[in-house]
């Protein structure tokens, strides 16, 4: 489809380490062009496994074992490495969660930021800086030029997430997958960072696959939203509808449990032992049922 940016179909995987434990149960979901699309779900749920497959920098002891992920059409699990390489980066870009530990602590900003410009982009260092100095203009970083001189400890940590957006957007990405961009962050740097991210994302009409535990966060930025749980996609459909009018028991469970912004007197529930047991109940005869299928 032509308005499908990302199609992930049916992506299963398991962790050999924990005795082949089922990690993804065939996850399947869509980003659309110029779409921003939640993956929702606590710790554990499979939302980084989900990144890193995309990313082809799934750890060794996580086995996919079916589904496919289609980007622009092209299998990214079954491409060389050499040609996944090509892609990464230039066309498919991370904001990572941490922006201290995402940044090398020991080079400047600057040599940080165009590196991959040069490599990627093809740019002579001259026209990397220029570019790296618009990109920080363009995060509404006031004094672009100190922050290029500056060492990652030098700056706060909304300017350095601010850095790492502005370099995902470096060379105009298709898809920008943000691995919960604002977990280290107060609730007043959040919604900037949060309204940030949103204008380049629709100024640059670029996708974003928005990794997050945080619904509220979700139901600020995303258009679409999939709910996780224990690698099991339990509910999709668009953001006002899924937080307005959950279906599903789980997740009508974790908005419950997650702090309302719009309503800050709210009391919060926390989730029902009986709406776990069902859902790993469900989970578990759902696995069965593949074992039995494939004669296991």
């Amino acid at each position: 489809m032509s308005d499908v940016r990302l199609a992930i179909e049916a992506l299963s995987a398991i962790s050999v380490r924990d005795g082949n434990r089922p990690v993804l149960r065939a996850v399947s979901l869509t980003v659309g062009v110029g779409e921003v699309h939640g993956l929702v779900g606590e710790s554990g749920a499979g939302k980084s496994t989900i990144a890193k497959a995309i990313l082809g920098i799934i750890p060794s002891q996580v086995k996919v074992t079916g589904g496919r992920i289609a980007f622009e059409g092209r299998d990214l699990l079954a491409l060389p490495p050499r040609e996944l390489r090509e892609i990464l980066g230039r066309d498919i870009a991370l904001i990572p969660q941490d922006p201290l530990t995402a940044l090398n602590p020991a080079r400047r900003i600057e040599a940080q930021m165009t590196d991959g410009l040069r490599l990627k982009g093809n740019l002579l260092k001259v026209e990397a800086r220029r570019r790296a100095l618009a990109l920080l203009e363009e995060v509404q970083i006031r004094d672009p030029e100190r922050v290029l001189a500056s060492y990652p400890h030098q700056l706060s940590g909304g300017m350095r997430q601010r850095v790492l957006i502005a370099a995902a957007f470096g060379l105009e990405p298709k898809l920008v997958i943000a691995d919960e961009p604002t977990t280290a962050l107060d609730v007043t740097v959040q919604k900037q960072i949060l309204r940030l991210l949103r204008a380049l994302q629709e100024r640059h009409g670029t996708s974003v696959l928005f990794v997050s535990h945080d619904l509220g966060v979700v139901a600020k930025i995303c258009d679409r939203i999939t709910v996780l749980y224990m690698g099991k996609v339990v509910e999709q459909g668009a953001a006002a509808d899924v937080i307005e009018a959950p279906r599903h028991a789980y997740t009508k469970a974790l908005i419950a449990a997650s702090p309302r912004y719009d309503r800050p007197d709210a009391g919060l529930e926390p989730t029902s032992g009986e709406v776990i047991a069902a859902l790993r109940a469900e989970i578990a005869a759902a696995d069965a049922g593949v074992t039995e299928a494939s004669g296991g």
